[in-house]
């Protein structure tokens, strides 16, 4: 019984320092967007901004897995030489795609974050406006943007959640090779390359899609 209750009060402890980080965190973004504001910068603008920010970083991310496709096949296509320098290439093209992937979870996060105080505010201003008309066409106006919005943002999920499997297949490639620099590994290596590539132009057709897909959405927040 006492475990129990000491438990209890250790969740309870957790979720009030939870609530109140998340009121700091609420209260630091607001200072943010007045500051925004007062240089004529609404939330819109900014929404519209890191929406734009992560489709630049999904195009990065594509290429650096389109490059580490490429080094991989190299490595495949090995037939005599120096096979370190195949290894140190291959590692680099890792090194780049997994930073690129970083960024766009960092910038989908902060399209989430944006998009979720913009259509509070939204919904909060309807309910300030005298006109019953205007209420409708804002309302219907505010649906259709949230719509649109999820139709994007499981686009970008879709193809965010494509980048740690393949990361992970080839992090496995990396350190098998760097672990056995001879002919022999690179035929080990040869029996996952289906594999692999597959996953990779999957995760590049998805992400090309989620980059046509935030393209469009931008384009409808003009």
């Amino acid at each position: 019984m006492k475990k129990q209750i000491l438990f209890l009060t250790f969740i309870s402890l957790l979720l009030t320092q939870a609530g109140c980080q998340n009121k700091i965190n609420k209260a630091v973004r607001d200072t943010k967007y007045s500051a925004w504001e007062i240089v004529g910068v609404e939330k819109r603008d900014l929404f519209r901004r890191e929406v734009n920010n992560t489709k630049k970083n999904q195009e990065e991310t594509g290429e650096a897995f389109k490059d580490a496709l490429t080094k991989l096949k190299e490595v495949y296509a090995f037939d005599g030489g120096k096979l370190e320098k195949e290894y140190r290439s291959l590692n680099s093209a890792y090194e780049k795609a997994d930073g690129e992937a970083k960024q766009v979870r960092a910038s989908i996060i902060k399209v989430e974050t944006v998009a979720g105080d913009l259509f509070a505010e939204w919904k909060k201003e309807i309910a300030e406006i005298n006109s019953a008309d205007l209420r409708v066409k804002s309302s219907a106006n505010l649906a259709a943007t949230q719509v649109k919005y999820g139709e994007m943002h499981g686009s970008l999920k879709k193809a965010e959640s494509k980048m740690d499997p393949v990361l992970a297949k080839l992090k496995d490639q990396v350190l098998y090779l760097k672990h056995n620099l001879n002919a022999k590994a690179v035929g080990s290596l040869k029996n996952e390359s289906a594999r692999i590539e597959k996953d990779i132009a999957a995760l590049i057709a998805d992400t090309e899609l989620s980059i046509k897909a935030a393209d469009e959405f931008i384009k409808e927040l003009e």
